[in-house]
């Protein structure tokens, strides 16, 4: 399995993606106005895995620049799609990864991951990237299923269903160790959070700020 066998499962999968329904609409809604409040009008922002837009275009009017990536071509096409019947001026999607940004001159005052970080095959590799491409005291925010403080049969069912092409790759930590490689990383986490309405879904929301 590779980065490449990644991006085509998400190419597979984009169609159903875009048709399924969030989870927990409040919660959702309470991570949007809390990312709201930390993104200033005139700040350059980066979604990495935004999936088909829906995240970018409910935030992209808040912002100077928004810039809205994914590694799946199919992901990106539907969000052009999306994009093309929005007004979104400040909006772009592009197919793109944290390590390939990084070797370019951008910089931005956020980077955001929502349902991200669990799906990168390289952690310290893929948050050392999100460090080069902040500015200076820049914003990592971000909010991750931490598959290691879910239901143990979570853990054992995703290796067979990840044999049959049923699940993408999906790294398994705990919340306690996401923060350690966030901190190892140059990050001062400056809040931990809770954005689930009902008890605790294991998905903590971290803002966190380049050292």
């Amino acid at each position: 399995m590779s980065t490449g066998s990644d991006a085509r499962f998400w190419d597979r999968t984009s169609s159903r993606y875009a048709t399924s329904a969030v989870a927990d609409p409040a919660g959702y809604e309470r991570t949007l106005d809390r990312t709201r409040a930390l993104l200033k009008p005139d700040a350059k922002v980066l979604e990495l895995g935004c999936g088909t837009g829906t995240t970018a275009l409910r935030l992209a009017g808040h912002v100077d620049a928004y810039l809205a990536t994914d590694i799946s071509t199919g992901m990106i096409a539907i969000a052009n799609e999306k994009h093309a019947a929005a007004h979104a001026p400040t909006l772009a999607f592009q197919t793109a990864t944290a390590e390939a940004l990084a070797s370019e001159a951008a910089r931005f005052d956020a980077v955001l991951g929502f349902n991200y970080l669990h799906l990168v095959r390289d952690l310290p590799s893929t948050l050392r990237s999100i460090h080069t491409l902040l500015a200076a005291e820049g914003l990592f925010i971000s909010k991750t299923p931490c598959v290691g403080d879910m239901n143990p049969l979570i853990r054992l069912a995703l290796p067979v269903m990840r044999a049959i092409g049923k699940a993408p790759h999906a790294g398994i930590f705990r919340a306690k160790e996401l923060g350690e490689h966030i901190d190892a990383a140059g990050f001062e986490i400056l809040a931990t959070e809770n954005h689930a309405t009902k008890g605790d879904d294991n998905r903590p929301y971290i803002v966190a700020r380049k050292k």
